[in-house]
């Protein structure tokens, strides 16, 4: 099998309210370490994050859910809501039993952990956050340098494409690889994955609809980025210094405001490090983890 395949054959399909949701559940119960929970980014799924899932998994269990409207979750015609992201992400806590997590982030998957993170200050989420790691995302969205297909997206109407007009599978694996950095050495089955997964079910019809995160970024900055650098549980950030979108000098502030973090620099590495360096990512991330 391939490594679409083979990502699959890990994982389970929940239904949570109206939704099916793909979610990969790797690792065996761990009485002292709680599991990690993994929240992936725009526009991929949670198999960016397989080999490092698959690391963790060798000492704790590791969950990671494709969120709605991506990868192998349902895709439903719809207006996308990162608040809509947060309340799977506790009905499937609350699915699961879990009651204490390790959250891992990446991209959008920072805010929506921002979401679940404010939801934990405000009491109302139904697990605990025992520590975090933040990767590569946009955790100030003003310092955010947008590429020139975000940018389209977000000028076009919150509604689907026809599949005439959506980008194909090849024009997505080139905008991935743009966002690596520019001597990362990726093979071209982990792109072609990447993309084809953005593309299955339609999915690349609906990119118009699925960046309205950027705008829920802007419109609730105070409440996420807020509790991302509030949120009283240890925080790890994990970046690759050269990600031309989720800048290294997003580090800095953040590390500013919240001089407790650890901070584990990766030199030479873009947008996706779990992808672009996955042995590197995935003991920075163990070191993370177990500090």
């Amino acid at each position: 099998m391939g490594i679409i395949e083979d990502w699959e054959a890990l994982g389970t399909y929940y239904d949570l309210g109206r939704h099916r949701i793909f979610v990969a559940d790797l690792g065996v119960h761990h009485d002292e370490l709680p599991p990690v929970l993994v929240l992936h980014g725009f526009p991929t799924s949670g198999c960016d994050w397989r080999f490092a899932a698959t690391a963790m998994a060798q000492h704790r269990r590791v969950i990671v859910p494709d969120l709605l409207g991506y990868g192998f979750s349902a895709k439903p015609d719809q207006h996308y809501s990162l608040f809509e992201q947060a309340d799977l992400v506790d009905a499937l806590a609350q699915s699961l039993a879990l009651r204490t997590v390790a959250l891992v982030t990446h991209d959008m998957g920072d805010s929506v952990g921002g979401e679940v993170l404010a939801r934990s200050l405000d009491g109302t989420l139904s697990f605990d956050i025992e520590r975090r790691v933040l990767t590569n995302g946009s955790i100030y969205i003003d310092m955010a340098q947008l590429t020139d297909g975000q940018k389209f997206l977000s000028s076009l109407p919150d509604a689907r494409l026809d599949d005439a007009t959506a980008a194909p599978q090849g024009a997505l694996e080139a905008a991935l690889r743009a966002t690596f950095a520019p001597n990362s050495v990726v093979e071209p089955a982990e792109v072609e994955a990447m993309a084809a997964l953005v593309v299955r079910a339609g999915g690349n019809t609906l990119l118009p609809r699925l960046i309205r995160y950027i705008e829920e970024r802007h419109a609730h900055e105070a409440r996420w980025t807020g509790a991302i650098e509030r949120h009283p549980a240890p925080l790890d950030i994990v970046w690759g210094d050269l990600d031309p979108i989720a800048v290294w000098s997003m580090v800095g502030r953040l590390h500013a405001a919240r001089p407790d973090a650890t901070v584990h620099r990766l030199g030479g590495v873009g947008h996706y490090p779990m992808v672009e360096e996955p042995d590197r990512f995935a003991a920075a991330l163990a070191e993370a983890l177990e500090r």
